[in-house]
């Protein structure tokens, strides 16, 4: 197949197309992992995006079922410098080309994705289309039909990722969590339950009286994707409760909190997504490296009054990658303790939030 990548600046990249037959709008965005990219094409995060992995060698471990960050894909496209057609892994079960096709979703190889990355850290990211087809492609008019598709601002994405209905999970645990899912990954869930911790997955659109009628201990607010403001109903809903149960926001979660308790949020240039990201624990001063998805962030100047101060910085660009409350259970990370980039020191964030828990019961 051919296929086209073209931004809202003019730009118009050819190469092979791979994965599905389709043409799909999105935020062109960039992940610097060197692995992961089966975790990242899972991840709900990036719905209403199309990413492009600056790492060159895509698809070389195959694909395998075990380490999904939910059920589908959930970009809206894919854009590589290479795509392994034959992938070497005893745990592979198919092809990069093969999963993506069987999902609809497109992806476009032979790119310099150097110079496509260098443009978007210039300029910020884009709105962007990815066509591929078995027959030669017209870019006539594409440049101005990415310009008049919607902005990512624009859109409320959640109620396309968060669960349609409530699902509990009991491993016989002493502390039940609710988890207001925006978009949530996996490891966020499996963390919780390989402490045995009993946790009930609600819809983003719960009530507040809903989420107390489980009676759970504490509330894990997660990641997701687009805007935070454009989510003012889980806002208003962490708002009823924060003065109710303890609260732990996770990336996504961390805005959200934050807003609910009067902060603002701000989009950033070009996000941060990846896996390397130095994270500074203001109440240590220990540094942390972080695996990270975001493309917004908490205004520090912003939480004044709001009875939150900022408990962890990025030491790249010094933007909030936390907060925690001066007097309330609530405490939140911009970055997935989950995720583990090669190192687990970001764990114990989980192990923290259960004993504010235990305490707060008491």
């Amino acid at each position: 197949m051919q296929a086209v990548l073209v931004l809202e600046d003019g730009t118009i990249l050819r190469g092979e197309g791979f994965g599905a037959e389709a043409e799909v709008y999105g935020e062109a965005v960039f992940n610097t992992s060197m692995s992961g990219y089966q975790e990242a094409l899972t991840d709900p995060s990036y719905k209403g995006q199309i990413l492009t992995l600056t790492y060159p060698l895509i698809g070389n471990y195959g694909i395998n079922t075990e380490d999904f960050e939910s059920e589908k894909i959930q970009v809206e496209g894919f854009v590589v410098r290479e795509n392994c057609q034959a992938p070497s892994h005893q745990a592979s079960e198919k092809t990069i080309d093969r999963f993506l096709s069987e999902q609809g979703i497109p992806g476009i190889s032979g790119v310099d994705t150097r110079s496509l990355t260098i443009s978007l850290r210039a300029h910020g990211t884009m709105k962007a289309l990815l066509k591929t087809s078995s027959e030669k492609i017209d870019t006539d008019g594409l440049v101005e039909s990415v310009r008049q598709s919607p902005h990512i601002t624009e859109m409320d994405l959640v109620h396309q990722v968060t669960a349609k209905e409530p699902k509990k999970h009991d491993v016989g645990g002493k502390t039940h969590v609710a988890i207001l899912d925006c978009g949530m990954k996996l490891g966020i869930q499996n963390s919780l339950l390989q402490r045995k911790v009993n946790v009930t997955v609600v819809p983003a659109s719960i009530s507040a009286k809903d989420i107390l009628a489980l009676e759970a201990d504490g509330m894990l607010v997660t990641n997701g994707p687009g805007d935070p403001t454009r989510a003012d109903y889980v806002i208003k809903t962490i708002a009823s409760l924060k003065e109710e149960l303890p609260i732990f926001g996770i990336c996504f979660g961390n805005q959200l909190t934050s807003l609910a308790l009067g902060a603002e949020t701000y989009k950033l240039k070009f996000g941060h997504r990846g896996s390397n990201q130095p994270v500074k624990d203001l109440a240590t001063g220990r540094v942390y490296i972080t695996s990270q998805n975001h493309g917004f962030a908490v205004d520090a100047e912003s939480l004044e009054d709001t009875g939150l101060e900022v408990s962890h910085i990025n030491l790249n660009d010094q933007t909030v990658e936390g907060v925690k409350h001066k007097e309330l259970p609530i405490a939140t990370v911009q970055y997935h303790p989950e995720a583990n980039p090669g190192p687990k020191d970001s764990a114990y964030l989980f192990d923290e939030f259960i004993k504010v828990m235990e305490e707060w019961k008491k």
